[in-house]
């Protein structure tokens, strides 16, 4: 798990796709953390992604570094404890401006029945599970 959370922070940008209604939703996210042996994600209540990954909780996201991608493949489950949510929050302070711990629409989710696929056009692709 480390070394995709390794990959995805490098990237810097990745891009998480839902599905509403039967149409994929894709849009870039920022955020990865690494919080009691989980891989989290951050967003907000209020918005349409958080709407959808309650409605359908499968995801996947892709990142590329220019020369290999990952595509990470799982569900997300919400975690509404404050210390998941202050975690993300001290590991992306910029986030303080709009999001709170304590508030009712930061939301973390974290990746259960994750699979991470390595690929690049040079090497076969390696699989991560977790």
């Amino acid at each position: 798990m480390q070394t995709v959370h390794d990959f995805i922070k490098s990237c810097g940008t990745y891009y998480l796709a839902t599905v509403e209604d039967g149409q994929p939703r894709v849009r870039p996210f920022g955020t990865i953390n690494i919080f009691e042996g989980k891989l989290y994600i951050q967003t907000g209540k209020s918005k349409d992604v958080s709407r959808q990954i309650q409605a359908n909780p499968k995801v996947e996201l892709c990142c590329f570094n220019g020369k290999e991608w990952l595509r990470l493949a799982g569900e997300l489950v919400r975690d509404d404890r404050v210390e998941a949510k202050r975690d993300m929050l001290e590991k992306y302070p910029s986030l303080k401006a709009m999001y709170s711990a304590e508030d009712d629409n930061t939301e973390v989710l974290y990746f259960k029945n994750a699979t991470a696929t390595f690929s690049s056009f040079t090497e076969e692709p390696k699989i991560i599970r977790f």
